[in-house]
């Protein structure tokens, strides 16, 4: 068989190389017929059989978690759980074959074809990607309806037993990955899935490299094809020449060693060749994210995003995470960070909602209701939000981080009702931080270039450079058809991001950058010369960034920083990128 090449989104670093094993999808063999009214009380008790026994094999798979296991599989495991619950699942397939008289599977399959297409309409990517836990419960009852064979039947079969196994599937849940956590387990290759998908962030967390959104790779790729994936690049090589398996052998044992020698870094404070210390922040999902956190030497949490809270719940207003429950996992953070700072963003959610029954889809939900424009909308929800997270501050440092600020009057109605909120917990006579600090994400152009607006009224700033991106340069980055216009080094951005920092250096307040560009290493020095002194990223970059800020100088850095920042073209803006990293 020829080699080929696919390519898909990378979503954790590493190179894996070993034999395919493929999971057939349960969806492909679903079939569709129509019964008769006789035939629908057997057929709704069949489907709420399945529905039960997923139920046990969730139950199974949380009780069986080894001791080691990520938090996030646990974190997961019950969302699962929480959506096979959801009336959505557990009740509207049921309606479909009582009105319809289709099969189970068909009703199943069409009930969860409709879910997913509404979360297709969603504009924030992070919430989008949501599907594919909706898709993966329907999986795994689909194969209890079915009768689908166990997902590692064909293992045995591999002629090469010593050889690490590649997992290909169309999608693969967090809690089938437990299923190969303790064999032979190389790394994972998807159809489906995104940057921020659950099992991206379980494959992140479990440091497994792996590739998703490769379309068709479990039709292309044969049951024992040899597979490299580049976890890097987002790139998968099947049934590569020996010249090319012996080049990528050589690159993973190159990346063990530097992967070894960075795991010594992890209790080295974060101090450039100059003396000058730099704080590094982790970003978390869950508050289980913390022990994960802090293993990779993070002296506090920079991105705590809320919106983990408020899903699983799509369709139904009135399955909001009460406010106790959001103090809890608030609290839990705060605790687990033991004495470290935790900064918790509130709400940041798009117009397109999927916890709201409205059917109105913003004509550009990018620039519609969404963060804290959605909040001050939704004042009893973002009261609630509120209150519990002031609550939680009585555990620990928490500093409240609000997305999207334009206007004076966005930031003065948000500190009113927070002042409201401190109020309403003096009367109930609960314990909060009177003095928890309040910053704003600088992430749209207009609040970059009315910092003199924020620097007034709030305590710290924070750059979503992500956003900050997409709306200087009107790209949105998932979109493949304009994603190569997406660029951080931009001359206007860099602007922006020069501007921001050095305003607030100026205001006496800290800036810190929580998007991607904090835990790209090629961007590491040039933040560096701009004036950042607080970077946060996911945890699994943290060790990556410390070294490149250990091996910077700023004395070197600062002027060559400030003339990339007279650079107009981006070829010469390239050039002199060049010259800083190897400065």
């Amino acid at each position: 068989m020829a080699s080929f090449t696919l390519h898909g989104i990378p979503v954790s670093r590493g190179i894996a190389i070993g034999r395919a094993h493929l999971l057939a999808s349960a969806a492909l063999d679903v079939k569709h017929y129509l019964i008769s009214e006789e035939q629908v009380e057997a057929e709704v008790q069949r489907l709420q059989n399945a529905i039960a026994a997923v139920h046990q094999e969730l139950q199974a798979v949380w009780r069986e978690l080894p001791p080691d296991a990520p938090a996030e599989l646990g974190a997961f495991i019950d969302v699962h759980a929480l959506i096979l619950s959801d009336p959505m699942i557990s009740e509207m397939p049921l309606d479909i074959i009582r009105s319809r008289h289709y099969n189970a599977e068909w009703a199943l399959l069409t009930q969860i074809d409709e879910l997913s297409a509404q979360f297709d309409e969603i504009e924030d990517t992070y919430l989008r990607e949501r599907k594919n836990d909706i898709q993966q419960v329907g999986e795994r009852v689909l194969k209890v309806l079915t009768g689908s064979a166990s997902t590692l039947s064909g293992l045995a079969s591999s002629p090469d037993s010593t050889a690490h196994m590649i997992v290909v599937a169309h999608d693969i849940s967090p809690a089938d990955m437990l299923q190969f956590r303790d064999r032979a387990f190389a790394g994972f290759i998807t159809d489906l899935g995104g940057q921020n998908s659950h099992t991206a962030i379980v494959a992140r967390s479990l440091d497994i490299p792996a590739a998703v959104g490769m379309y068709n790779a479990s039709a292309l790729i044969a049951q024992d094809d040899w597979v490299i994936i580049d976890g890097d690049a987002g790139v998968v090589i099947v049934d590569p020449p020996p010249v090319v398996l012996e080049q990528y052998r050589e690159r993973q044992a190159r990346m063990l060693r530097e992967r070894k020698k960075l795991s010594k870094l992890k209790k080295t404070p974060a101090i450039t060749r100059d003396g000058t210390e730099i704080t590094l922040l982790a970003n978390i999902e869950l508050p289980q994210d913390c022990p994960a956190a802090l293993e990779a030497g993070a002296t506090g949490i920079g991105l705590f995003r809320s919106e983990f809270l408020f899903m699983g719940r799509a369709g139904y207003a009135n399955r909001l995470p009460t406010e106790d429950e959001q103090f809890e996992s608030y609290k839990m953070a705060v605790t687990a960070m033991k004495g470290r700072p935790v900064t918790i963003r509130t709400l940041d959610i798009g117009a397109d909602k999927p916890m709201d029954n409205a059917e109105e889809t913003a004509l550009n939900p990018a620039l519609g209701l969404r963060a804290i424009r959605y909040c001050l909308a939704e004042p009893q929800m973002f009261m609630a939000q509120l209150r519990a997270i002031l609550r939680a501050s009585a555990f620990g440092p928490i500093k409240l981080l609000i997305p999207m600020l334009a206007h004076a009057f966005e930031i003065d109605q948000t500190l009113n009702m927070i002042e409201q909120a401190k109020g309403q917990l003096r009367e109930a006579n609960r314990k909060f931080d009177p003095l928890i600090q309040v910053g704003a994400m600088i992430e749209i152009p207009a609040a970059a270039l009315a910092l003199p607006l924020f620097a007034q009224r709030l305590d710290f700033l924070s750059i979503g450079t992500n956003d900050l991106i997409q709306y200087t340069l009107a790209v949105d980055r998932v979109d493949h058809e304009v994603a190569h216009l997406y660029n951080p080094l931009h001359p206007a951005v860099l602007f922006l991001l020069s501007t921001t920092i050095a305003a607030g250096a100026k205001a006496g307040i800290p800036v810190s950058v929580c998007g991607e560009m904090a835990g790209d290493t090629k961007l590491t020095r040039l933040l560096l010369g701009m004036g950042l002194r607080e970077f946060s990223m996911h945890p699994a970059q943290l060790l990556s960034v410390k070294q490149e800020i250990l091996n910077s100088d700023l004395a070197v850095i600062v002027p060559r920083t400030r003339k990339i920042l007279r650079l107009m073209e981006a070829n010469a803006i390239n050039e002199a990128m060049e010259q800083l990293r190897s400065a």
